[in-house]
């Protein structure tokens, strides 16, 4: 009994501790396409936070975009879907929109 006690507190406890967004965004591949500085295939991350900087609707729209994929916004080239969670794609939208 007290194996799965602690085994329950330690996953309790793991659990409240999120992925921090830059190791997601290794994780799911999305320096592949973008960097934080500079454009790639797609745009850097900085330009990104600065199109939508002041736009509260920005990081909806992102984490749309993150998800389902887009394009048109930033040139011909598109952005494909992403397997993300929904709490994944506003953790990235924010941070993205974070960096300055």
């Amino acid at each position: 009994m007290k194996k799965v006690i602690f085994l329950f507190s330690l996953f309790i406890v793991s659990s409240a501790y999120a992925v921090a967004p830059a190791d997601l965004a290794k994780a799911k591949n999305c320096f592949a396409c973008h960097a934080t500085d500079k454009k790639l295939i797609g745009p850097s991350y900085k330009d990104v936070a600065a199109k939508y900087k002041g736009d509260t609707s920005a990081a909806g729209k992102l984490a749309d975009k993150i998800k389902k994929g887009g394009s048109g916004v930033w040139g011909a080239m598109p952005m494909p879907p992403n397997t993300v969670s929904d709490a994944e794609a506003k953790d990235l939208a924010k941070w993205v929109l974070s960096i300055k």
